[in-house]
């Protein structure tokens, strides 16, 4: 079966619908045109309907009123976050001077205990953690130079890159 009931062997035959209401009276060509009116009916109101999507999408105004609750959670989060940043800021200037001392103390009491490592603070970390830590230094570098690298190759054609190697050795 094709999925109309038929198995496809014999021929399809047109079914006249001459008794039916709308097209009752009409010819072939009448028929076809009037259905072909509709499906363009059809269309263009699919289509009005498509640029009304359209514009309702790219409309600023129009998205914003839609999404008004979560624009305003944004906002406020927003707001709170500089505020704490702000609050922070304050906080650090305004204790700034007893960090500082702090950190001389404890700068004063590592000179006293270690004076052969007096400018390196932090405790000598075992040589897997070392070597694993240059591995990814390593690592990070390569990857960012190979990125830097297809950049330029995609960002300039080959074509100027032949002439600009071009116009150099003309240079000198």
């Amino acid at each position: 079966m094709n999925g109309n009931g038929r198995d496809g062997k014999e021929p399809v035959e047109i079914e006249r619908h001459s008794e039916h209401h709308i097209t009752r009276g009409m010819d072939d060509r009448k028929q076809v045109e009037q259905t072909a009116d509709r499906i363009r009916d059809e269309l263009m109101l699919t289509l009005e309907e498509l640029e009304r999507r359209r514009e309702r999408l790219l409309s600023v105004r129009y998205q914003a009123h839609q999404h008004r609750e979560g624009l305003l959670a944004i906002g406020a989060v927003a707001m709170v976050a500089v505020g704490a940043g702000i609050a922070y800021g304050i906080y650090r200037s305004r204790h700034h001077d007893e960090v500082l001392r702090r950190k001389r103390r404890q700068a004063l009491k590592r000179a006293w205990e270690h004076p052969d490592s007096v400018a390196y603070s932090a405790k000598e970390r075992p040589l897997g953690v070392e070597l694993g830590r240059k591995l990814v230094l390593i690592f990070a570098t390569t990857m960012a130079t190979r990125i830097a690298q297809n950049s330029v190759k995609a960002l300039v054609p080959a074509g100027q890159k032949a002439n600009a190697a071009g116009g150099m050795q003309q240079n000198k």
